[in-house]
């Protein structure tokens, strides 16, 4: 007797509907139809044979509800034979799904064709001993090709961007003729569409033709691109304590009146996120244009808790542990203003306080000012400062506005004020700054905390006036970063980063002590203590500098999991004078782990110096949040 095979089809075939196929390849055929559970079913097991290198087996194993109801569903002899007739169509999309188009699918019940009439009697002597064996065949033979492609615009439809987002299809004559494929296909035209600014863009029709003569599937599209729109004003929802206003003006200033793009929708959808008040924002774009070819758009939001507390743990060899911890309102005054306090401790070394360090801080966050596109920070603070360079004890206070360009662009600039007392060795003098900061920064990488592409960069020109002595100077610096996703699947990556700074108008004596430029440290040469690099004095205390030059480069290796390592080189020199490079450079190596979590990786890092000054330790470890850059 010969198995029971799955009915060819003719020689020409229609295949419409390809969606469903991509469901089975996706094991999603539902089991709605299922054996009555029998505690006395026949025991049998399955097997599914098929070519080893094409992964025809794995996918079959997933489809099949042969083997997936198996244990959940027992079954009498009559439902595991209708349970493998059912399966048979089901296995034969699969091969369609790989485009086997002419591919076959037999099985047998021990060795029994299904329709056998004496296979009900062979089932029922199945016992947990000798199960009856189902065997699944599955027969590939030739891929089948992608032959003609055809890409029409729907009736009336303008020809012009239909042949256009033809070009993006990403499918080609000659390749596997895969259902996948061909949706993909159709995918990419739509959005070629919708990136050229038309909506509404749809398939009006798709044919796909089977000809198994030729071993080949011809497919036609028909596309309606829509007429080309621009941007309602958009409308938010779902906010309960947030300004309707701030939040439509916030979408607005992305969109509004703009020729319609699905990056653009993005563009609004992240500024709204961006403000820090919502747990989710989703962009509901209309289905039919207003009046002038208008799309009005719908974003709909769900708050986040009012109220935020968190902290973090930190630890360096030199100087101990150190701990931040913060509180703070998303939406004070229902404006998404953000108000945060927050303390940190440092340098707590075991059983000695003394030299401990401590900051603490109000921030408030506007997310405008004046009904404008500009964020403004204000912030003011006090901080205790015992360091091997200087002892400082300050009130500080600034307001920072931020105005960004564009999604990657921003400028900034504002006052600040400080004033308190600061030395060294124990003495410690009166001073009260006025400064101006000006800057702007760029940012281009995947992510803050963890970036695997693209780079970042900051430059800032703070002038500064002394009241205690009428010195005036201005501290430049310079701060870019840029990341290789070297292997392609953000698993290595090459991070560089070079930092240069001068104080220019006062010489090094002149400028306020924690005005001087420092390096050494976590965030700056690993290996090195904090601030360590450069001139010292005859105390082997840092005297801090007038210029700057830093420079690290690190591989980043994803290693199984939420574990990374890291191997790292560190530079930097600090110089007497404002000429950057003029100061000895000192060079830090070493190695590091790192474990992935959703606020960023856990970073610890051991680093050991190269060519180390009088007095510097054999190697510094580093323990934080975040990448070292």
């Amino acid at each position: 007797m010969t198995p029971q095979p799955y009915p060819a089809r003719p020689c020409r075939t229609i295949a419409l509907g390809l969606a469903w196929l991509l469901a089975v390849l996706a094991l999603a055929w539902p089991a709605a139809a299922q054996d009555p559970p029998d505690a006395a079913g026949i025991p049998y097991r399955t097997e599914v044979i098929a070519p080893e290198d094409s992964g025809l087996a794995a996918l079959a194993a997933g489809v099949a509800q042969t083997l997936t109801l198996r244990e959940r569903a027992p079954t009498d002899a009559f439902g595991l034979i209708g349970r493998v007739r059912g399966d048979l169509p089901r296995l034969q999309e699969v091969l369609r799904a790989q485009g086997y188009w002419g591919g076959e699918v037999l099985a047998t019940i021990d060795a029994l064709p299904l329709d056998d009439p004496g296979l009900p009697a062979r089932l029922q002597a199945a016992t947990q001993a000798a199960p009856a064996v189902v065997v699944f065949r599955l027969v590939p033979r030739e891929v089948y090709r992608i032959g003609r492609i055809t890409v029409d615009p729907a009736t009336g439809a303008d020809p012009a961007p239909v042949r256009a987002a033809a070009a993006e299809s990403g499918l080609s004559p000659g390749d596997p003729a895969r259902p996948e494929a061909v949706l993909a296909a159709e995918s990419a035209m739509r959005e070629a569409l919708r990136r050229a600014g038309h909506p509404l863009a749809a398939v009006a029709g798709r044919e796909a033709v089977v000809d198994h003569d030729r071993h080949t599937m011809d497919v036609t599209w028909r596309l309606a691109a829509g007429p080309r729109a621009t941007f309602a004003p958009p409308e938010v929802v779902g906010q309960v304590r947030t300004t309707t206003g701030l939040l439509e003006r916030t979408a607005a200033r992305q969109i509004a009146g703009r020729d319609y793009s699905p990056a653009a929708l993005e563009r609004a959808r992240r500024a709204l996120v961006a403000l820090g008040v919502f747990e989710s924002v989703r962009a509901e774009p209309g289905t039919a244009l207003l009046p002038g070819d208008r799309l009005p758009v719908t974003f709909r939001v769900a708050e986040r808790p009012l109220r935020a507390i968190g902290g973090s743990l930190s630890y360096e060899t030199n100087y101990g542990a150190g701990a931040a911890l913060f509180w703070e309102h998303r939406n004070l005054f229902g404006g998404a203003e953000r108000l945060r306090l927050d303390g940190e401790v440092a340098r707590l070394a075991a059983g000695d306080f003394s030299n401990a360090t401590w900051r603490a801080f109000a921030t408030l966050t506007l997310p405008e000012i004046w009904r404008r596109d500009i964020r403004l920070t204000a912030r003011a603070g006090a901080v205790r400062e015992l360091l091997d360079a200087y002892d400082r004890e300050a009130i500080i206070v600034s307001a920072l506005a931020e105005h960004r360009l564009n999604e990657r662009l921003a400028l900034q600039g504002g006052p600040l004020f400080e004033t308190g007392r600061i030395g060294r060795y124990g003495t410690l003098d009166p001073f009260t700054l006025v400064g101006v900061v000006m800057g702007a920064r760029w940012d281009g990488t995947t992510s803050l905390l963890d970036p695997t592409s693209g780079a970042r960069a900051s430059i800032t020109a703070t002038p500064y006036w002394s009241l205690d002595n009428g010195v005036t100077y201005t501290r430049l610096m310079a701060i870019g970063s840029t990341y290789l996703d070297v292997t392609g699947d953000q698993r290595g990556v090459l991070a560089l980063r070079a930092a240069i700074g001068a104080a220019l108008g006062a010489t090094r004596d002149e400028i306020t002590l924690d005005k001087r430029f420092y390096a050494g440290g976590g965030g700056s040469v690993r290996g090195y203590v904090f601030q360590s690099i450069g001139p010292r004095d005859a105390g082997n205390k840092p005297l801090g500098g007038a210029s700057l030059v830093e420079g690290s480069i690190e591989w980043r290796q994803r290693i199984s999991g939420p574990w990374g390592a890291v191997v790292f080189v560190d530079a930097g020199a600090v110089g007497e004078d404002a000429i950057p490079g003029t100061g000895g450079l000192r060079v830090g190596a070493g190695v590091g782990l790192r474990y992935l979590t959703a606020i960023g990786p856990i970073r610890v890092d051991v680093g050991v110096p190269l060519n180390p000054q009088r007095g510097d330790p054999a190697y510094g470890l580093y323990v934080g949040i975040g990448q070292a850059f």
